[in-house]
């Protein structure tokens, strides 16, 4: 089963992950935070930010974040994958 088979966002509309406009105006602000409150309660949350940080810029809200905390983050350490991660 993939990661995101479990993922809360399944049920969502897709648009309210991809918020357009300036990230300070007040619709887009709030847009991204309805995002990041259905991140905070999906049991996936953590796998998904992970494989957004892997595969580079990625636009919209992926695992609790904006491409802009994202790139904010500072940059991980190489890990070996865990038996699970190189199985998917």
């Amino acid at each position: 089963m993939d990661w995101r088979d479990g993922s809360l966002c399944l049920r969502e509309d897709p648009d309210l992950f991809f918020p357009v406009g300036n990230i300070r105006s007040g619709q887009t602000a709030l847009q991204i935070d309805e995002a990041k409150a259905v991140c905070r309660r999906c049991p996936v949350a953590e796998q998904c930010l992970s494989w957004a940080v892997d595969v580079g810029p990625v636009e919209g809200i992926w695992g609790g974040t904006t491409e802009g905390e994202r790139r904010a983050m500072p940059p991980r350490t190489m890990r070996r994958p865990t038996a699970r991660e190189a199985a998917a």
